[in-house]
């Protein structure tokens, strides 16, 4: 009786540790909780935003402004160009570079200063030298901001000081990162530790606001915010094993924190393969008059990763091209197309396009060609 009363014992002991276990499991591996009064995570490749609390939201967005500011600025002005900073981006309230008028500076290091040390005078700074004044470049802001389908955003300066009609959504603030980042300089100044440059010959050091890019494995940017009525805004971007996730949130007392969660839920769900391990990517096509008789075809994306929400469901890709195509051929015509499904559901289409020109066969005019050709 009494092994009996123990073996109950431990196996009572046993469920306990169990469920515990279970719970702390769930809890680590689970949808997270955040601080943030507004969050999201958004995975641009597939447009799936894998996580969002109340991300529609409209809140003042603070610095995350600048984010627009420095993409406007890569977009429309030379980099290397050198500027004089006019009186009117000087004495900004806020953070600073502390430019005075008539300083000389490039565009760039106006940019690492923007994105980097969230100077509110170089933002200033950009704003008059592509539009001429600072209400002239918010009409340019939300001109760009419909453009790539920002729906709840609206901009009334570069910088995010406080202002009344100056608002964005998470989810907003994710589909700018994710167009932003695709521009190579944006990416690499946003994601830029510490960068010395000089101002007027007077060398000046701007560190990155950011202290995921050094706490969170494969932090890539983007912007920190902040003011008294915005409270804590972050935007952040991460690349693990070709799987890039994008995080916002808004008001977070705890932003670090919340980022670290969001983004690690979002990598446990994604996962990225080679196109070419699901379908060939090569091809061969016969040329109708051509100089040729067939051409070469590929997917573009062959060497690039294929990424999808982790599923049971295998990938297959279906494949749809011509048996022939009549010349002339030019490079990049589309000629068939891959289609990538996970189970039943399409997730991707990549069209297949010529490799190389396939000119028209010349006429033959020679009569002794012309003779062999009848006979």
């Amino acid at each position: 009786m009494k092994d009996n009363r123990n073996i109950l014992l431990i196996l009572l002991i046993l469920s306990f540790l169990l469920s515990i276990l279970t719970i702390f499991v769930v809890a680590e591996g689970g949808v997270p909780t955040v601080s943030a009064r507004t969050a999201a995570v958004f995975e641009p490749q597939t447009g799936t935003f894998v996580y969002e609390k109340d991300s529609n939201k409209r809140l003042p967005m603070a610095s995350t402004t600048k984010i627009m500011t420095a993409l406007l600025a890569i977009e429309l002005l030379d980099l290397d160009q050198s500027v004089v900073i006019p009186a009117e981006a000087t004495g900004i309230e806020g953070s600073s570079v502390y430019l005075k008028a008539g300083d000389e500076i490039t565009v760039r290091d106006l940019v690492y200063s923007v994105l980097l040390q969230s100077a509110n005078d170089a933002s200033t700074a950009l704003a008059i030298l592509i539009s001429g004044d600072v209400a002239t470049f918010a009409s340019l802001m939300n001109e760009k901001a419909r453009q790539i389908g920002l729906t709840d955003t609206n901009y009334e300066n570069p910088h995010g000081l406080d202002s009344g009609e100056h608002y964005t959504t998470a989810h907003d603030l994710a589909l700018l990162a994710s167009v932003a980042l695709k521009n190579e300089a944006f990416e690499k100044i946003t994601s830029t530790y510490k960068h010395t440059f000089a101002i007027s010959e007077t060398l000046r050091t701007v560190v990155n606001h950011n202290k995921l890019l050094k706490r969170y494995k494969g932090c890539i940017g983007v912007k920190t915010g902040y003011t008294d009525k915005s409270g804590r805004c972050l935007v952040s971007a991460a690349e693990r094993d070709g799987v890039q996730l994008i995080a916002v949130t808004m008001n977070a007392p705890d932003d670090w924190n919340d980022h670290t969660k969001m983004l690690d839920y979002g990598f446990s769900l994604f996962e990225a393969v080679p196109l070419y391990t699901v379908s060939e990517c090569n091809f061969s096509v016969s040329v109708i008059d051509g100089e040729k008789e067939r051409v070469s075809a590929s997917v573009k994306k062959d060497a690039e990763l294929l990424v999808h929400l982790k599923s049971s469901a295998p990938l297959r890709a279906t494949q749809n091209i011509v048996q022939s195509v009549e010349a002339p051929v030019s490079t990049g015509d589309i000629i068939g197309s891959i289609t990538v499904y996970q189970g039943d559901k399409a997730i991707y289409t990549f069209p297949i396009t010529a490799d190389e020109d396939v000119n028209k066969k010349k006429k033959t005019t020679n009569f002794f060609d012309i003779l062999e050709e009848l006979f």
